[in-house]
């Protein structure tokens, strides 16, 4: 008799924890958020019956669920596609006026953005992925690859090579400082940076390994050219000399923006210290002076043509950054206020 009350206790007890799980359960699916996501540029619906993220749940956790719908196939969409994280792109729908909405950030509460049961999300999907360090190694590979064929080959390059034509110390030199800039690259990418994203699209590496590995055969086709005439020894000195210290002042720069963030952290803090104390984007500002030194050295089309497509695409990037800097840092409700400097190229930007 007893044995039978024990059994009908511990049915009892586990009928009592089952229910009890079963009404969690139901609260916990009470509690979800039910967010709409319809795609970017068409404005079309993106996961038939939206996603489902719990409530107090962060842009990670919307992620994960879209990423979910997408190896379930629940996708409106023909194509089959796993949209890891590193390739989805979320964002507000954009205000009036405006084209793009404020994207959401990684480890923001979604909260933050006030986006409840019924918000509406814009998406992107980014497209196949790559990681930062590896598109850079390439790029810079290249240069570092290319740039001595022309140099060591010239009998095999040059139609006008004869056995007397001798190499010029400009054209050493130039070869000298090409190669140290693009190891230094190289050396930055794996030991000193520290990139905010971690993915970019994978046709970034065709596209920028087309640029870097294009101009570094232009340009040391023409300055080791045969018939290259070189410059005075002393413009050549001061040009080099002029681009050594731009070397080594990017250099510093670049460890200055490493030590900035803590590790793992995407806040964006104000630069000081060095030439950061002149301008916005100091490290741009060395590479810009650098080229322009390597060009007062060795006097070719080419190598300005590569100068000013360089500086062009760093001031759009320093611009921006200036932008934002100065947004971020108003000087309003108790913010610091950002401080006058030059942006990219003193005295003129």
């Amino acid at each position: 008799g007893r044995r039978r009350c024990r059994e009908k206790e511990t049915s009892r007890t586990e009928t009592k924890h089952v229910g009890r799980g079963r009404t969690r359960k139901r609260k916990r699916e009470e509690q979800a958020m039910k967010i709409t996501v319809v795609w970017a540029r068409s404005g079309k619906e993106a996961v038939p019956g939206g996603l489902e993220v719990k409530d107090g749940g962060t842009v990670d956790d919307l992620m994960v669920a879209m990423e979910t719908k997408s190896r379930e196939g629940k996708m409106a969409t023909r194509r089959k596609v796993k949209l890891h994280p590193e390739r989805q792109r979320f964002s507000l729908p954009p205000e009036q006026g405006k084209k793009r909405g404020e994207p959401l950030k990684n480890g923001k509460k979604l909260s933050d953005y006030g986006i409840k049961t019924g918000s509406v999300l814009c998406f992107k999907d980014l497209g196949p992925q790559i990681g930062y360090a590896t598109v850079f190694f390439w790029e810079y590979f290249g240069p570092l690859a290319v740039y001595p064929i022309f140099y060591f080959l010239q009998e095999y390059i040059y139609s006008q090579w004869t056995p007397e034509v001798t190499k010029h110390p400009a054209q050493t030199y130039a070869l000298v400082y090409w190669s140290i800039h693009y190891a230094k690259r190289i050396l930055e990418t794996f030991f000193v940076h520290q990139f905010s994203h971690g993915t970019m699209p994978i046709f970034n590496l065709f596209k920028n390994c087309t640029y870097y590995w294009g101009f570094a055969a232009f340009v040391s086709y023409f300055i080791n050219h045969p018939l290259y005439t070189p410059v005075s020894p002393l413009k050549m000195y001061l040009g080099f000399g002029l681009g050594a210290l731009c070397q080594v002042s990017n250099l510093y720069c670049h460890l200055i923006l490493a030590s900035l963030r803590a590790k793992g952290s995407k806040e964006y803090l104000i630069p000081r210290g060095f030439l950061f104390n002149i301008c916005t984007c100091a490290n741009y500002t060395a590479e810009i002076y650098g080229w322009l030194g390597f060009n007062i050295a060795t006097q070719s089309v080419a190598g300005y043509l590569f100068m000013f497509a360089g500086a062009y695409q760093m001031t759009l990037w320093a611009i921006a950054k200036h932008k934002r800097l100065r947004r971020l840092y108003d000087g309003k409700d108790g913010r610091e206020k950002y401080p006058k400097r030059f942006i990219v190229i003193p005295p003129f930007i």
